[in-house]
């Protein structure tokens, strides 16, 4: 008889009438469990029995003690690996089939596919993918092809696909991934959107704690240290910001992931060896790095909806991104920040001129992004939206369509 891998929680006992619904929620590897602070305690809150899933880690342990939720390591790579990858989708399939969920929610890419296909065979009746970004807009060739037919298979196994932005649910129809009526932005867009109580203008002592002048000027970066998120380019720009303005700072909030798109040795000594730059490792609350800044700069090449623009934005904090997918529904151009080319350090260096030249103009940027977010991002509203989505999925199908009609 083959070992259960329902979760250690998980007992035979029945609540008498009526159980509450069950949600799996699936991700590749345990670090997104970041990006879910508030989503699974809401679900929780709003009346569903929720399950995490994802490959082992003590942030996937950690998450599952802070939202209150049961756990699941199954482990899965996230590059391509057939044999461990069929290894993942038999247990995903085993352990849907024993939980008998309501609904399943699966995200990133790896995730995404092997969990909706285990979904579609253990016969789930409601399957979601949470579409956070598309990959395959940084691959070429072969790979390329290969992510975005893993990305038709992931959508054609889901009832229902939510793009984390508007610009995402654009690209993904012109990408061929799925048709228009299965693809869902709810609001503005974001799955968690941003403790507006927790992000907020402020000085703090980060900058003494971390040898930076109270006085000086500080561009800060939060987030993964990786190709995709733009970080050599950032580098490439510093050093012409350098040129024009010497006493600059650039503080780096992330850590070197070890992902497809990591950074290699030269340029992880680059930042390290840089006397003009801070790096300062993972830390669990950027909450207080950014009143440590004057302005953030994130040039990514690919996003679904980045958090940290709009963490900035609340924290008061001008900012300057890409006109990438999902980057661009993260600013009000020329009114919460500034908006450059992908790939453009050029751009990037005369953007950073523009307002580390001007303070009334990074005042007013945030003091509107502030505003901004807070009517159109705060958490409970995107919370609020998520939870109403998943309790009207448990409805009939017609009072089901009335309801998304309303979303």
């Amino acid at each position: 008889m083959q070992e259960s891998i329902l979760p250690q929680t998980e007992t035979h006992e029945r609540v008498n009438a009526s159980p509450p619904p069950r949600i799996v929620v699936g991700i590749t590897n345990a670090q997104t469990c970041l990006v879910l602070t508030g989503r699974l305690r809401a679900l929780r809150e709003a009346g569903f029995r929720v399950t995490l899933v994802s490959s082992p880690g003590t942030l996937l342990e950690g998450r599952g003690r802070d939202e209150g939720v049961e756990t699941v390591a199954v482990p899965m790579e996230r590059k391509i690996a057939l044999l461990r990858d069929s290894v993942a989708l038999v247990r995903l399939w085993r352990f849907l089939r024993e939980a008998h969920p309501d609904v399943v929610e699966f995200s990133t890419p790896k995730a995404g596919l092997l969990g909706l296909l285990a979904a579609t065979l253990a016969r789930v009746p409601r399957r979601v993918y949470l579409l956070r970004g598309l990959k395959l807009e940084t691959a070429s060739g072969i790979k390329r092809e290969i992510l975005r037919i893993a990305e038709q298979l992931t959508v054609a196994c889901a009832h229902t696909v939510l793009c984390n932005s508007a610009s995402l649910r654009r690209r993904a129809m012109e990408l061929g991934i799925g048709p228009a009526a299965k693809l869902q932005v709810l609001g503005a867009g974001s799955s968690v959107g941003v403790d507006v109580e927790r992000f907020y203008p402020e000085r703090t002592d980060v900058r003494e704690r971390l040898g930076l002048p109270v006085d000086g000027q500080v561009i800060g970066f939060v987030g993964r240290l990786t190709r995709d998120k733009g970080v050599p380019e950032l580098l490439d720009a510093f050093e012409g910001i350098l040129q024009k303005r010497p006493e600059t700072y650039l503080m780096l909030v992330g850590w070197f992931d070890a992902a497809e798109d990591a950074l290699d040795r030269s340029l992880r000594n680059r930042i390290l060896i840089h006397r003009r730059i801070v790096c300062t490792g993972f830390v669990s609350d950027p909450a207080p790095y950014y009143g440590a800044m004057d302005l953030l700069i994130l040039p990514t090449l690919r996003e679904g909806f980045p958090n940290a623009v709009l963490e900035a934005s609340a924290s008061g904090i001008p900012v300057i991104t890409t006109l990438s997918t999902g980057a661009r529904d993260a600013v009000v151009p020329n009114v919460t920040g500034l908006l450059v080319p992908a790939g453009c350090t050029g751009a990037i260096v005369e953007a950073a001129e523009r307002l580390l030249g001007d303070q009334n103009l990074r005042l007013r940027m945030g003091d509107a992004g502030r505003a901004w977010v807070t009517a159109r991002f705060a958490d409970r509203d995107v919370l609020g939206r998520n939870t109403r989505f998943y309790t009207n999925l448990l409805m009939p199908q017609d009072a089901m369509d009335s309801a998304l009609r309303s979303q």
